[in-house]
């Protein structure tokens, strides 16, 4: 007995990809998908493994045998305790953390290359979690996408939009030789194509032509037809003009009799029955 198909898509942290999977459900009801979790430095490998059968990554990806499509860009925030300063705006510049300790993790997905702020001189710190516990401790302030900032909320810290911070872009990898048609069908749905423009096993199938509209087609001709038939017995029933007095039934007999008498004067013909006496005698 074959094995059912099941799709494999790898995610990092932070991506959510609900309103994708809901689309796929509606086209492969038949295709379940089977998510699976890694870390944006494991995804890559997580592929190449077999692992997965594509994976919503953070780019850029390294790798001759990849392929990858970006899909969007997050905004960058800053969290910070609900007491800072900066808590009583809504977005930030860059500028305004000059003063701040910055942590940034061995995990950091941001790879801002000249982050303002004073880097922190502690320990490393080992992942985004642990440099979360230190802004909750008041040690220092971080800034990440904005959906990890999102993952991480808890009570005592919030999180402000930094405008001028480099943004985060989020994208759709694969094994370039493994490609198929239920890449093709994920990176129709990611793209926003419909059902009827998609390339993928999704695709509906293609409407083929039968005989049936030409059946149709020669049945109305043949009603025309009649109709114009009909439209000559009309002519026929002419007679009823020419007999006044007529009922239309009358009038119809005479269209198809063609003869055009009148029925008074089939009438007036008759001769009168031998066996009945005639009055008078």
């Amino acid at each position: 007995m074959t094995a059912p198909v099941v799709f494999r898509l790898a995610l990092v942290p932070g991506v959510n990809p609900d309103r994708w999977l809901r689309v796929w459900q509606q086209r492969l009801p038949d295709v379940p998908v089977e998510l699976v979790h890694t870390s944006p430095d494991a995804a890559v490998t997580l592929l190449r493994s077999g692992g997965a059968d594509v994976a919503l990554v953070r780019l850029p990806v390294v790798g001759d045998d990849l392929s990858t499509i970006s899909l969007y860009t997050e905004a960058t925030v800053v969290v910070v305790p609900k007491d800072h300063v900066v808590s009583v705006v809504e977005e930030v510049d860059a500028a305004d953390l000059d003063d701040e300790t910055l942590l940034v993790p061995l995990d950091d997905q941001l790879h801002w290359a000249d982050p303002p702020g004073t880097p922190f001189a502690g320990d490393p710190v080992p992942t985004t979690a642990d440099a979360i516990d230190l802004v909750a401790a008041g040690i220092g302030v971080i800034v990440l996408p904005q959906s990890l900032g999102r993952l991480h909320q808890r009570r005592g810290l919030t999180a402000r939009v930094v405008r001028d911070a480099p943004g985060s872009a989020v994208g759709l990898a694969w094994i370039t030789d493994r490609y198929d048609d239920l890449t093709e069908e994920i990176i129709g749905i990611v793209r926003g194509r419909t059902a009827t423009s998609s390339r993928g096993r999704g695709a509906p199938p293609p409407v083929e032509p039968t005989g049936r509209g030409r059946r149709a087609g020669g049945s109305s001709a043949g009603t025309a037809t009649s109709g114009k038939s009909g439209a000559s017995g009309k002519s026929g029933a002419s007679g009823k003009s020419g007999t006044s007095g007529t009922s239309g039934t009358s009038g119809k007999r005479s269209g198809k009799g063609g003869s055009g008498r009148s029925s008074s004067t089939r009438s007036s013909s008759k001769k009168p029955n031998p066996r009945k006496p005639r009055p008078g005698r």
